[in-house]
């Protein structure tokens, strides 16, 4: 009896984001195989009569191995643009994942084969390779997080465009994402990369908590602890003006933030975008910095510079330094001015130059004009006026440090504290006196007492 002949089936090229790859030079099959593996047979070998009659036959044209890759998956690997076109034809899904997140059009474009990038791209295909994606697993970082754990069911947006909730591992997480597609904007990509580069540098209590990210796959998103009470415009515009202790209380939750990353080894870190709805508040009231998408390491020449100038669309104007809109290099001083208008709102309960267009803002700041201040002069006192002034100083090197902030706001805060249970306590006697005054007067035993002592 004479054997059965063999196929031999020559599959070198494999997942684009394969972790460990195997060349297989050549593997010898049946011809009595399953028809859904000879599909994926037959478009590796580009045989479109054998394809169109399997197909006619009831095969699923997504039949998926494995490894999740489907028969359009290998024609794109093997570059074969008129096995990918019938396939489309017959039904293929474009954007199918296999195991390890990559797409037809990703293994093209690794291949080089532009053929099928093209014909892909023209049915709509995505483009979903990401940009900090490795090749080996053992690179992949200790903070990923696999996407599918994060449950966006219920979710609902924290910042317009840029925060959403989600749970994971059952707690309700913060989640910022960089784009449902691959991001071929370079400086959202960079912003991306540098902003998780900060926040694995980050751990204290007045600062958001970094808990994970996903980058091997699209969209890559940034996971933090989420604060349910919201950030600090909110508060402000539920409140208005908050009394001189609460106002103090909260700087100095914000100060000893930004001292932390201000201090940080080797390398300081500059915030930049230092405002109300960057600082959250936690379930016991306290204040946390957050979003570092434009933060910087101040790195040895101790100045940083913007790429280009700064565009009120891209961050609110109110908050940010003269010698930024100057397109002029800085250092972590423009956090202090940003901290100066932040602790001048609270007092008078309105954004600063609240009066003005928020293009007109930063005009204002580089002509050397500061808000005013409006609130009574009581609420400003202790050295608490004097210290916004500093602060705000046209020249950055005689604004204080936040280390020299927190001295003088603890200072500030004792002074209130001091003034606050001598009011309470003055209170107290008073009504003291007035029930000692009460029982006195109306006490029957008293009165006859006095009388009997006359007589």
């Amino acid at each position: 009896m004479e054997a059965k002949t063999k196929a031999k089936f020559n599959l070198m090229k494999q997942s684009s984001l394969a972790p460990e790859r195997e060349d297989v030079s050549e593997c010898e099959i049946p011809e009595a195989i399953d028809p859904t593996v000879r599909l994926m047979y037959l478009a590796n070998e580009g045989d479109l009569e054998g394809i169109n009659e399997l197909l006619d036959s009831g095969i699923n044209v997504n039949f998926r191995d494995i490894d999740g890759r489907t028969a359009l998956h290998i024609a794109a690997c093997q570059g074969r643009t008129d096995v990918v076109e019938l396939l489309i034809r017959r039904g293929a899904e474009i954007d199918r994942k296999d195991r390890w997140g990559s797409t037809p059009l990703a293994d093209a474009i690794y291949y080089k084969n532009h053929g099928v990038i093209k014909l892909l791209e023209k049915h709509g295909a995505k483009p979903l390779m990401v940009p900090m994606h490795v090749q080996n697993s053992r690179e992949i970082p200790e903070y990923e997080i696999d996407p599918n754990e994060l449950d966006f069911t219920n979710s609902v947006e924290i910042t317009k465009g840029t925060f959403r909730t989600a749970l994971w591992r059952g707690i309700q997480v913060a989640v910022k994402k960089i784009g449902e597609e691959l991001i071929t904007d370079e400086d959202k990509v960079r912003a991306f990369i540098d902003e998780l580069a900060l926040l694995q540098k980050i751990r204290h209590p007045n600062v958001v908590q970094f808990l994970g990210a996903v980058t091997q796959s699209s969209p890559m998103m940034i996971v933090t602890e989420y604060l349910p009470k919201g950030d600090l415009r909110a508060f402000l515009k539920r409140k208005g003006a908050l009394k001189p202790i609460m106002a103090v209380r909260f700087a100095l939750d914000i100060a000893r933030g930004m001292n932390y990353l201000h201090e940080n080894k080797p390398e300081a870190i500059i915030h930049r975008d230092l405002e109300p709805s960057n600082i959250l508040r936690d379930d016991s009231g306290h204040l946390k910095v957050a979003d570092f998408g434009v933060s910087k390491l101040l790195k040895v020449a101790k100045t940083v510079k913007e790429d280009k100038p700064i565009l009120c669309q891209e961050t609110s104007c109110r908050y940010v330094a003269p010698e930024v809109f100057r397109n002029e290099e800085y250092d972590v001083k423009v956090d202090v001015f940003s901290f100066a208008l932040i602790l001048l709102e609270m007092i008078e309960g309105c954004p600063p130059f609240s009066t003005k267009q928020e293009d007109e803002v930063p005009k204002a700041y580089v002509e050397k004009e500061r808000p005013p201040f409006r609130a009574p002069a009581k609420l400003y006192s202790h050295g608490l006026r004097e210290l916004i002034e500093q602060c705000w100083s046209e020249n950055p090197a005689s604004r204080p440090t936040f280390r020299e902030i927190i001295k003088k706001l603890d200072a500030i805060d004792n002074h209130l504290l001091r003034k606050r249970h001598w009011k309470a306590n003055i209170l107290k006697c008073f009504g003291n006196l007035d029930v000692f005054w009460k029982n006195d007067h109306y006490s029957p035993s008293t009165r006859s007492s006095r009388f009997s002592t006359r007589r």
